[in-house]
């Protein structure tokens, strides 16, 4: 029997935790990695003064702080897109575009915000929204 093996966190694994515990935490997800997002609404506010670049599948706004800090996220889908679940999904797909595609692209200091849009963040294709991702950026960095 192999020993139970131990987390990025430091703490052992031990056989007294419930298979549940166990099987939960080979499969979780590390929260290191996440992308700092916007909290307050007065900062989505002048993001949406800033510069803007809309695509097929959201409109970005993008701004700069004028501080070194680095770069944070925001994320919106009013009730245009649809009920809750269509809301989420818009959202969570947002957050995954910013992590793979926005996040290596933005510039300290900035603030960006991804607007979704109706009937296209949703159901768009992946590749086609990481190529318009990529063109709001050079658009708003321009």
């Amino acid at each position: 029997m192999t020993p139970p093996r131990q987390l990025d966190t430091g703490v052992p694994l031990t056989s007294k935790m419930p298979a549940a515990v166990l099987s939960c935490v080979d499969t979780a997800l590390p929260t290191t990695g996440t992308v700092p997002t916007i909290r307050l609404r007065a900062d989505y506010l002048l993001a949406a003064q800033g510069r803007k670049a809309g695509t097929g599948g959201f409109l970005l706004q993008g701004r700069a702080r004028g501080d070194d800090l680095g770069p944070r996220f925001g994320f919106t889908a009013s009730k245009k897109i649809g009920n809750a679940v269509f809301r989420n999904r818009a959202k969570r797909r947002m957050r995954a575009l910013a992590h793979e595609v926005l996040r290596p692209l933005a510039r300290a200091g900035w603030d960006y915000v991804l607007v979704a849009k109706p009937g296209a963040t949703v159901v768009r294709d992946w590749a086609l929204l990481q190529a318009d991702l990529r063109e709001a950026v050079a658009r708003v960095h321009k």
